[in-house]
């Protein structure tokens, strides 16, 4: 089977990541695939798959198209390109009504993202949800500092754990610092799943998380970690009781194993691939 991908990020974003992690996972596979990327991004130069510029979408041949993100979604749907699997991995309102009826199956990262696809109209039966994976990672020793992502996205909550007054390190690259991470603090007023929280969970650190969207289809408040409101009281409540958090963060490492390693993610994505191969 031969697929091909199209994305237009211009940085290594969590969606980007996950590009990169199912082409790798493909390749693994034996799957002939294609990037339709910009040729100077950071995604062209991390793959080592035939790498052509987004543009030229129509021209490509290929037994699926997969386009990873908004503009993808619209040159393909523009290109007539067929069969078209899109990813969507946002949780706010769908726009632009009239492309969504030009994909053959729409790929959610969450029962809360294909949730939006449902009110804009999307059919059911063009809704498959597949969730991110990650690679398994060492445990981390928890004997480090409460950790969250170093972001200026007006959506992540940087601003308002910092008005918290929590100590914590904010981290430029993740999966070094959850090694020794003691709790990882993802605050956010939108999120369609959280890759970064799944990430954490792999490395058994505990996750705080904001309830919203589709994190708390993977943080089980109690179980797996703490989700928490958007307010200050409620973070700063949540931190500390870290010292308590070190059965969750191994909990949360087993449901990691059991569901959302990165095979999963490349199996389950496979299986849409071949519906609309058939």
């Amino acid at each position: 089977m031969k697929i091909v991908h199209l994305d237009s990020g211009r940085e290594m974003r969590g969606g980007q990541w996950q590009v990169l992690q199912l082409i790798e996972a493909l390749a693994a596979a034996g799957h002939e695939q294609v990037l339709l990327a910009r040729m100077d991004g950071p995604l062209a130069a991390r793959v080592k798959i035939p790498v052509r510029s987004w543009g030229s979408a129509w021209r490509e041949r290929g037994d699926v198209f997969h386009a990873h993100d908004a503009r993808s979604h619209t040159l393909a749907a523009l290109t007539l390109r067929r069969p078209l699997v899109v990813a969507r991995r946002v949780a706010f309102p769908v726009k632009n009504e009239w492309k969504y009826r030009l994909a053959d199956c729409y790929i959610a990262v969450s029962e809360a993202v294909a949730g939006e696809l449902r009110r804009a109209g999307v059919a059911e039966g063009r809704i498959r949800v597949v969730y991110d994976g990650v690679p398994e990672l060492p445990a981390s020793t928890r004997t480090g500092p409460v950790i969250a992502l170093a972001t200026e996205d007006p959506m992540k909550g940087a601003a308002l754990i910092r008005e918290s007054g929590v100590a914590c390190a904010f981290s430029e690259d993740l999966r070094r610092d959850l090694a020794t991470a003691s709790a990882f603090l993802y605050i956010t007023h939108q999120e369609g799943l959280g890759s970064a929280a799944l990430l954490a969970m792999a490395a058994g650190v505990p996750v705080i998380a904001s309830r919203v969207g589709g994190l708390p289809e993977i943080v089980k408040d109690g179980e797996t970690g703490i989700l928490v409101e958007n307010t200050v009281a409620a973070i700063r409540a949540a931190v500390s009781r870290v010292g308590e958090l070190g059965a969750m963060g191994d909990r949360g490492r087993e449901v990691v194993r059991e569901r959302f390693l990165l095979r999963h993610m490349a199996a389950a994505t496979v299986k849409v691939y071949e519906e609309l191969a058939l």
